[in-house]
């Protein structure tokens, strides 16, 4: 996989209109992630997301809840995100791990989805390589096809595992071969699967934030902050099955 600073922006790609947010529920957040226990100097988490043409319609959508949690967590400080992106053939792409993020919001809605096969297998070994480096807290993965060995896949998720990085599989749509191999994936990591659409924009955002905060303070920060989301993640943590 390769590097690099900049991911390319293509320009004809305009900018998503602004939608609205909930204003209130992201004030809300920040100032539950500002009080925190300073347990360490800050969490790293990695963001993949398959841009193949297939995610079109949702895209935007995505991009605005994970642009809005991790805008809210930038700001304490505290947590380092990286963007991971595949799409067309054979390109998968990384960021550096930034934890101003609005430059990786701005790259988001910037990216254009493109056709192409599923690559999952190198966001899990770029995964395993960067936690080789400097431990990685928590892998979000959010992707609708698996066009990939299954097996291969188990392995390489068992592996983040052992090495506890626990992969967080949100997603779209309702295809079976899919949803057997990203269960398997959050099961074999240590980690949680969610369904996520387009009607249920914030459970998704709520539970994202739930693992931002896992990523920077671990169980501990669920259970001081404490919400309906941050029990549900508690639970299927320790229980290590997928909801």
């Amino acid at each position: 996989m390769s590097d690099e600073n900049k991911p390319p922006v293509t320009s004809a790609n305009r900018p998503p209109a602004e939608r609205r947010s909930d204003a209130a529920a992201i004030d809300a957040f920040v100032r539950q992630a500002r009080a925190l226990a300073p347990g360490k100097a800050g969490g790293r988490l990695i963001l993949a997301l398959d841009a193949t043409m297939s995610r079109q319609p949702t895209w935007d959508l995505a991009c605005e809840l994970q642009g809005q949690m991790f805008d809210a967590v930038g700001k304490t400080g505290r947590l380092n995100v990286q963007l991971v992106y595949f799409r067309g053939l054979g390109e998968c792409r990384a960021s550096k791990f930034v934890a101003e993020t609005g430059s990786l919001k701005s790259l988001m809605t910037s990216i254009q989805c493109r056709s192409g096969q599923t690559q999952v297998g190198k966001v899990l070994a770029h995964a395993l390589k960067e936690t080789s480096t400097a431990k990685v807290d928590a892998l979000v993965y959010i992707g609708d096809a698996m066009e990939e060995n299954i097996d291969e896949l188990a392995e390489k998720a068992g592996r983040l595992g052992l090495h506890g990085v626990p992969a967080f599989v949100f997603q779209e749509g309702h295809d079976a071969e899919a949803e057997r191999a990203f269960k398997e994936i959050a099961r074999l990591s240590k980690g949680a699967w969610f369904r996520f659409d387009s009607k249920a924009a914030a459970t998704l955002s709520k539970l994202l934030s739930a693992v931002a905060v896992f990523a920077t303070g671990g169980i501990k920060a669920l259970q001081a902050r404490g919400r309906p989301e941050d029990m549900l993640m508690i639970e299927h943590l320790k229980s290590g099955k997928a909801p």
